[in-house]
């Protein structure tokens, strides 16, 4: 084991004891504990640093080498596949419990009238179909590039990926390797980065516990018990499951011996972006997976694939409802399943209040007015979801390697 793999493994424990500690700190201190948090930005901004250009750079080169693979077809068939498939799963499992625990019966909206507001009535409307189209296709690549635009970013990067496959000889093979050994220099970058991210946990736990604390989580504890079942639900039986069904080369106890550091940085910081370069690294150094497809479907993953968002959508979709004493009907369940699944799809990968829980509950004519609720500790939401939302991503590499296997 190399030195920097040694790192990588003890990371786990480190962050661990910095989450709890973090945990700890931020109860004694309450709201004080902000003084952290300019330690946790600083952290969080040195990753994002490094985010844009590897996203660019490690698609551009999977692309590059999957396209000149004869399974590349059929990898990339896969990858979508799967992520579509267990995203719409995620939305019926998470519609299953809140109609069966039912976390909004008998809630007393009289507790809520000082943050009820209309103030996000008109942040609800989903894009059309073509519209949705046409946003995934840059304009300007280099503007994409510049504000951060994940989505056109993938579709210019896999651009220029499958056109350099299109090469042959000393052409492909040297611009293979101009980007591939630049997705290598910026994983280095995030390695050094690495070795300071118990600081940051630490800081970032700290700040988050002591601002939305106790008192806040005991209105919605329910809320959060549930959600919890879900996500247990959808990390262990279905991504997990998938893991043990189809893939060839990793085990089910492998596979979460491997992810439970990336699951609790990921936990930490509430972005699958920011916890791409460590997700990528434990694929391949530890699940096994090659540097192609870990290149393609973790970057795409981290962009589109969101279980953890789905299955949150629809449970706050069924919450609100039941806060309103409203039983759903057949076409609001499909309203809710299908603007669920699309709005975790344009979700991007980075932590923040879940405006996209507007068009859920505008499509299946669901008053808003109460929606601050979830707002006020939807941190605590995003760190549980993002932890399994890099699960699948994960996931989705080590099956669909086995696809390469064949040839």
């Amino acid at each position: 084991m190399s030195k920097s793999d040694d790192a990588l493994s003890k990371l786990g424990t480190w962050i661990i004891a910095a989450t709890v500690l973090g945990a700890v700190v931020g109860l004694l201190m309450g709201e004080s504990a902000k003084i952290f948090a300019p330690i946790g930005d600083l952290f969080m901004q040195l990753i994002k640093m490094v985010v844009v250009p590897m996203v660019f750079f490690s698609l551009v080169g999977g692309g590059a080498s999957l396209g000149n693979s004869k399974s590349a077809g059929k990898i990339g068939i896969v990858t979508f596949i799967y992520y579509a498939v267990t995203t719409i799963a995620s939305v019926v499992i998470g519609l299953l419990f809140g109609e069966l625990f039912k976390p909004g019966a008998g809630m007393s909206l009289e507790t809520f009238n000082a943050i009820a507001s209309n103030e996000f009535a008109d942040k609800g409307a989903l894009p059309g179909f073509w519209d949705t189209v046409i946003g995934f296709v840059p304009s300007n690549p280099f503007a994409a590039l510049v504000e951060g635009n994940i989505l056109q970013i993938i579709v210019f990067a896999l651009f220029i990926g499958f056109s350099i496959a299109k090469f042959s000889g000393e052409k492909r093979e040297f611009l293979l390797n101009v980007f591939n050994y630049m997705t290598e220099v910026l994983i280095n970058i995030m390695t050094v980065i690495m070795y300071v991210a118990p600081i940051g946990v630490f800081a970032l736990m700290a700040d988050a516990v002591g601002t939305f604390g106790y008192d806040v989580l005991v209105k919605i504890t329910y809320l959060v018990g549930i959600y919890i079942l879900v996500l247990a639900l959808v990390n262990f039986v279905m991504i997990g499951g998938s893991v043990a069904l189809f893939a060839k080369n990793v085990t089910f106890a492998q596979f979460f011996k491997s992810m439970y550091k990336v699951q609790l940085f990921a936990f930490s910081t509430a972005s699958s972006m920011a916890t791409l370069p460590l997700n990528m690294a434990t694929v391949q150094n530890e699940l096994k997976v090659s540097k192609e497809t870990t290149s393609f479907a973790l970057p795409l993953g981290a962009t589109i694939n969101m279980n953890g968002n789905a299955a949150y959508y629809a449970l706050a979709a069924c919450f609100f409802a039941q806060m309103f004493g409203m039983e759903l009907t057949t076409a609001q369940y499909i309203a809710i399943i299908v603007t669920s699944t699309l709005g975790a799809v344009g979700q991007a990968g980075v932590p923040g209040p879940t405006l996209l829980v507007v068009a859920v509950l505008m499509a299946a004519n669901i008053p808003i007015v109460a929606l601050p609720i979830l707002f006020g500790v939807d941190r605590i939401f995003d760190m549980l979801r993002t932890a399994v939302n890099i699960t699948g991503d994960a996931a989705c590499a080590t099956i669909v390697d086995g696809l390469r296997d064949d040839e």
